[in-house]
């Protein structure tokens, strides 16, 4: 069962950084494009960034460019998100999903509808 396990996430404080991770597992991670989406309470989710290593492609909202960075550990079959200059606008859940189609590049923009295989989420909090 193809799965995907979200960690890293904690209280840091504004101005700070955390790295994401999400790890795969029974899938070859460079042939599907991987997501990373965030989550507040009420709201829709939110793509925030994307990878497709068979493309060499990636994405990201306008609200974290510039400060996240994705990048793929093919080492460790994961997918890393790197937060810098954290605000305290970025506090939600985040979550990494699959994209349903291989060997495609990420489906801008970024909807929650055409991924697959969603973790359970990391919290993150980010304190003013």
């Amino acid at each position: 069962q193809v799965q995907l396990v979200e960690s890293g996430g904690g209280l840091v404080q504004s101005g700070g950084s955390l790295r994401l991770s999400c790890a795969a597992s029974r899938f070859i991670l460079d042939d599907y494009a991987i997501a990373w989406f965030r989550q507040v309470p009420g709201k829709e989710r939110e793509g925030i960034s994307c990878i497709s290593s068979s493309i060499g492609n990636s994405y990201y909202a306008d609200s974290v460019k510039g400060r996240f960075a994705i990048s793929v550990d093919n080492a460790k079959d994961t997918v890393l998100l790197q937060m810098n200059s954290l605000k305290p606008e970025d506090t939600a859940r985040y979550y990494c999903a699959r994209y349903y189609y291989r060997d495609y590049d990420c489906p801008l923009p970024l909807r929650a509808g055409v991924f697959e295989d969603w973790g359970q989420g990391t919290q993150v909090t980010v304190s003013s």
